[in-house]
């Protein structure tokens, strides 16, 4: 059982009261920031940090899926992030393809499904072939893990609108268009969490972070921990939100 509190107006909720995700904060979306300049401090490789990166992933995302969020979604690889060292993007897509293996072996301990968001069509077959085959993996859970790859916000909003010209909508809402969205099917963060330092969004989410809170930390994503996610949520329960009220 969660245990849920709403917060009430210019209440600061205590740091060591361990808060769960209630109905007001079903996702939460993390860019993970980090991983390369986390292993240069410690005089490792780049490619070390997103092996790093990617284990802090699991855990954290694990943790999410654990204590009730029903969405989240990581960026994981952008569509500016091609332009980084050869060595250094194929290290990213080895360390892809052995999470997919990871997942296909041991699905049956996880409880929730998964879901890839951006354009999958730059992955070698035999890749894109395992991702589909962890989509179709644990359907029966609502809990779903979105792993955005090559993925760009306004790529995202391009191709959204071309989906609506090809269906012959001229005059598209704002309902029409989130319906293209590749979160669809989760609905909108409620929160973006950023590691790294840096206080951007860096082309992540744009239209459905219209209305999300947002939470920058120093922090490399390799370091993040569950407190830490504890302490996120309780700043999302501290503050209020208003879309566009008073």
């Amino acid at each position: 059982m969660h245990f849920f509190k709403k917060k009430t107006k210019n209440m600061e909720l205590p740091t060591a009261e361990k808060l769960r995700p209630d109905d007001s904060f079903k996702h939460i979306a993390f860019i993970m920031d980090g991983n390369g300049r986390w292993a240069t401090e410690q005089g490792m490789p780049r490619e070390y940090g997103h092996s790093a990166g990617a284990k802090t992933m699991k855990k954290v995302c694990t943790y999410c899926c654990d204590i009730g969020f029903k969405a989240c979604t990581v960026y994981a690889f952008s569509t500016e992030n091609w332009k980084r060292p050869e060595k250094e993007v194929n290290a990213i897509i080895k360390i892809l393809e052995n999470y997919m293996d990871e997942i296909i072996r041991d699905y049956k301990s996880y409880h929730n499904h998964f879901k890839f968001i951006g354009d999958l069509s730059v992955l070698p077959p035999e890749l894109l072939e395992k991702v589909r085959k962890v989509e179709s993996l644990n359907l029966e859970y609502d809990q779903v893990f979105n792993i955005a790859f090559n993925y760009g916000g306004r790529s995202e909003l391009a191709n959204a609108f071309n989906r609506l010209a090809s269906k012959g909508v001229t005059h598209a809402s704002e309902d029409d268009i989130s319906a293209e969205m590749y979160t669809a099917h989760c609905g909108d963060p409620d929160m973006i969490v950023r590691t790294g330092g840096d206080m951007r969004i860096s082309n992540f989410l744009l239209w459905q972070a219209a209305y999300a809170e947002l939470y920058f930390t120093d922090k490399f994503w390799p370091d993040l921990t569950e407190d830490d996610v504890d302490e996120i949520i309780r700043v999302f329960y501290s503050r209020k939100r208003r879309y566009g009220g008073i």
